[in-house]
């Protein structure tokens, strides 16, 4: 493994759920597994960890969000949204938009507003229907008054070229203060579209809450490349946070075999993807130019060989003080939730790896208002976790 120095995006945001509904009260109770058996506790260098399932059944989760009252909103790959309260499992919610279920493709990412406990506003990432085959969309919504579906539906992006290839849609959201979306897309199984300024495939994108360009953008006007871009040269960043403490703008990204990485994308960057990789294709062939090259950034972390991370999250809650800082990202090939330490200037240290196996591909982890951690499994019955610290004998 490879690291290299951290940087900041001067950025001071933090992914929505925490934004929204850190300083709302939320009782423990509303977490509570269906029965003492679905406890489990596991070893870890910060002592004994408690792993309870929240949930089963649902059908490749994709994402999984706190809201103010306690319960937790989840979405399933083939287009369904649930809410999960006191233990149950509600119907499907109505009005959500259709999706186009295709290889890694369908619903995605859930992110809530950060004034979501007062307009009841959510982001959506989907794989879309269009021409020319299926693509990566944003969509925002309300969740009706009685909870039971979406209105005001509203789709504020589409990428600009659509394919008929079912891998690398991305994508998750990542909210800024000022209430700005990022979220990232990937190379849709075509390498060289993400070192293209003028396609949206392989790249950090960055619009307003109402789907404007935000004028800190690099290509703003169009010159030089389509102004919703951020950053490129990403494979398949499916992680997206902030840190909360110092506004630095992270993703978790997947390699070929090998090369899965964390960066930290600043405006008008190239994270070197296809060119540069610490990957291998999957025959065992060379890509690309090398590890590196000039004007091309390098990864603030890279595995070797790869974990197929599913999302990331930084950790600034109360319940682990010793894991200050952390990231925390959630593995699906190696079934897995990996914590990385993280020194007083950000720099990657050494890796913790939990659960290893336990609970097959960890799709997301979210750090919950009271600074336990929720995870979804992405299989065919998947399940909604919660991770806490276990009490002491």
């Amino acid at each position: 493994m490879r690291q290299t120095g951290a940087g900041t995006s001067g950025w001071a945001g933090k992914r929505p759920s925490a934004v929204a509904i850190l300083t709302l009260s939320v009782a423990l109770a509303a977490f509570a597994p269906a029965s003492a058996q679905d406890a489990r506790e596991f070893p870890s260098e910060n002592g004994t960890l408690r792993v309870e399932t929240l949930a089963t059944g649902l059908e490749h989760p994709w994402s999984v969000e706190a809201l103010p009252d306690g319960g937790l909103i989840i979405s399933e790959r083939p287009g369904r949204l649930r809410i999960l309260r006191d233990g149950k499992l509600s119907k499907p919610l109505t009005g959500v938009p259709e999706v186009a279920e295709r290889g890694q493709g369908g619903l995605l990412d859930i992110a809530l507003d950060p004034r979501f406990a007062e307009n009841r506003t959510l982001y959506l990432t989907i794989a879309a229907n269009g021409k020319g085959g299926y693509g990566t969309a944003v969509v925002r919504a309300k969740l009706a008054a009685d909870r039971t579906g979406l209105t005001d539906v509203k789709e504020l992006f589409r990428m600009s070229k659509f394919t008929g290839k079912g891998q690398h849609f991305g994508s998750r959201i990542a909210i800024a203060p000022d209430g700005s979306l990022f979220f990232g897309i990937g190379d849709r199984g075509e390498g060289d579209r993400a070192q293209d300024p003028r396609d949206h495939a392989g790249a950090i994108l960055h619009i307003n809450a109402d789907g404007s360009i935000p004028g800190s953008n690099p290509y703003r006007g169009g010159t030089g490349g389509l102004p919703e871009i951020w950053s490129k040269g990403h494979r398949n960043p499916q992680g997206i946070a902030f840190d909360p403490k110092d506004g630095t703008l992270l993703t978790v990204e997947h390699g070929a075999r090998g090369g899965d990485e964390i960066n930290n994308p600043k405006a008008g960057h190239n994270y070197g993807w296809p060119v540069i990789t610490y990957g291998k294709d999957y025959s065992g062939a060379e890509i690309g130019e090398g590890t590196s090259k000039e004007g091309l950034d390098q990864p603030l972390f890279y595995w070797d060989p790869s974990i197929a991370p599913g999302a990331l999250a930084v950790y600034r809650g109360k319940m682990f003080p010793e894991w200050d800082g952390d990231l925390l990202v959630a593995a699906l090939k190696y079934q897995l939730l990996a914590r990385l330490e993280r020194d007083d200037s950000g720099a990657i240290g050494s890796e913790e790896r939990l659960f290893d196996g336990e609970f097959g591909r960890i799709r997301d982890v979210v750090v919950a208002p009271d600074g336990a951690l929720l995870l979804v499994t992405d299989e065919e019955d998947g399940a909604v976790l919660r991770v806490s610290k276990a009490a002491e004998q």
